[in-house]
């Protein structure tokens, strides 16, 4: 009997704060055991037993597997009765505060990684794309939509040492650069002309400085695998486009190519058209269309072009 079965799943306090984590954020093993302050086979025990009560689900993702709750409507209602029963517990709060703390670490190891890269950003470019010319075909949709020609204003949405937004600003009358990376901010302002129409802001992806429907146009190029929680970032981004406006995002297709964890730092190893075109979908895009394109090192390039709805 499942119901049984689940009750006795739920019965156990490790695994209530599981539960109460991961519904919240999509963790790896390791990240868990940092949040928990437990041992990594007492956490993978429990893993396993909630996954088999259909309450946690695991999603592998190169050498790297993470979890979070599950979104069957058959579990929902017995979720959602014990995340209520969590508010008022400490031990609850303490580790979703630590969770919090967990992902901070991981962001703020990203960051330090594209401090060190800002320099090389050209030649870590040319070694995945080769001869493919990702910011032209980014700039021809933009035009296409009437967005350049010193009409609109568009971001760059994790804009790194600013090479897109010397393009832009050549053609949009005003451009946005938002990076989490001080030292990638400073190389894009020594790289822009001066009275260039730019604003450079430092920022999370997933929590932007800018207004609600600020821009005309949002460009989130290859950053999207760097960021803790992808949907959060995609969400994020539709918020500050404008009814009517446009979202472009260019992020690899699945691979399993583990170099690009430790040569660049990346968090995941890229997302199928089907999440990406669901993500957009559910931020408000409409008509949104997907290219795939061969870049080197076996990896394949997902661009995504969408309308917001203002939704």
């Amino acid at each position: 009997m499942k119901i049984l079965h689940q009750f006795k799943a739920l019965a156990d306090e490790t695994r209530l704060r599981l539960l109460g984590i991961l519904a919240h954020h999509e963790l790896n093993v390791g990240e868990i055991v940092q949040a928990l302050n437990m041992g990594q086979s007492r956490i993978s025990r429990h893993l396993k037993i909630l996954m088999d009560a259909g309450f946690v689900v695991c999603k592998r993702n190169g050498l790297w597997a993470f979890y979070s709750t599950a979104k069957d409507d058959s579990s929902q209602g017995l979720l959602e009765a014990v995340l209520t029963g969590l508010t008022e517990v400490p031990e609850h709060k303490e580790d979703l505060q630590n969770a919090i703390q967990v992902l901070q670490d991981r962001r703020q190891s990203t960051i330090s990684f594209f401090d060190e890269l800002a320099l090389d950003w050209s030649k870590m470019s040319q070694d995945i794309l080769g001869d493919f010319n990702l910011n032209a075909l980014i700039l021809d949709h933009l035009a296409l939509c009437g967005l350049t020609d010193q009409h609109g204003v568009v971001a760059d949405l994790g804009c790194g040492p600013g090479i897109m937004l010397g393009l832009l600003a050549q053609q949009a009358q005003e451009v946005i650069g938002v990076d989490s990376s001080a030292r990638m901010l400073e190389a894009a302002a020594k790289l822009l002309p001066d009275q260039a129409p730019v604003s450079l802001r430092l920022g999370d992806l997933e929590h932007l400085p800018l207004r609600d429907d600020e821009v005309d146009a949002a460009i989130m190029s290859l950053v999207l695998h760097h960021l803790p929680a992808p949907r959060a970032g995609v969400l994020e981004m539709a918020r500050i486009v404008r009814p009517g406006g446009q979202g472009i995002i260019a992020d690899f297709a699945t691979h399993n190519n583990e170099s690009m964890r430790s040569r660049y730092g990346d968090r995941w190893f890229g997302f199928s058209p089907a999440d990406l075109h669901a993500w957009m979908q559910e931020a408000g895009f409409e008509h949104i269309h997907i290219q795939t394109f061969s870049v080197n090192l076996d990896l394949q390039l997902l661009v995504a072009t969408a309308q917001s709805s203002g939704a």
